[in-house]
């Protein structure tokens, strides 16, 4: 019997097969890249709003950016498909848990948080401590990995004097690393309070 997941990935080859969408099938991997963020965005808004509700839809909204890329990869000739793109999670998944999966001793959730960060550099061969660093993720959350990445490596770069304001946006989200928080998650709640009170001064002026 075909799983949900199975007929999800027929329905995507039927769209981008000859007879199906033809918007579907104009699409290529960049012209899919801001609905893919789009996507990512409301899944984050759902989870902020704890709408259960909502989070399954835009999950699945989110897994079909997953199976839209996998399909249009499946077209070139050194291509790969979406059991490729399983494949590997899984066998990423099991090597990076040994404490799970071949018996390794386990230790705190720092520790095995640690322990994946070492795999990741051992796997990737990354030199420097920005490797991995996306460059393109918004700049308060670029900035936070970054200097988190920095400590981590035991580094204390100085960036040019100056009082302009993005150095002091920047001193703001190194005092919030130092902190153990998350600047990005902190400002959103603050952004979010700072909307409903835009509704309710609205409310209050009506």
């Amino acid at each position: 019997m075909t799983s949900p997941l199975e007929r999800a990935v027929e329905v995507m080859d039927r769209l981008r097969s000859p007879g199906g969408c033809p918007w579907d099938a104009e699409q290529t991997h960049s012209s899919l890249t801001r609905y893919l963020v789009e996507e990512s965005y409301e899944v984050l808004e759902a989870i902020e709003t704890d709408d259960a509700s909502l989070l399954r839809e835009e999950l699945g909204d989110l897994l079909l950016q997953v199976l839209f890329h996998a399909r249009i990869a499946a077209e070139r000739p050194d291509g790969f498909d979406i059991e490729d793109v399983a494949t590997d999670l899984v066998e990423k998944l099991i090597r990076r848990h040994p404490h799970v999966f071949a018996g390794a001793s386990t230790g705190s959730a720092a520790d095995l948080n640690e322990a994946w960060e070492r795999q990741k550099v051992a796997e990737k061969g990354r030199t420097s401590a920005v490797d991995g660093v996306p460059v393109a993720q918004p700049a308060l959350a670029l900035t936070a990995k970054l200097v988190a990445r920095a400590q981590r490596h035991g580094l204390t770069p100085e960036l040019t004097p100056g009082d302009d304001i993005g150095r002091q946006l920047f001193a703001l989200v190194q005092q919030a690393v130092a902190q153990g928080v998350d600047p990005e998650t902190e400002l959103r709640r603050v952004a979010r309070d700072y909307r409903n009170a835009i509704l309710a001064a609205e409310g209050a002026g009506s």
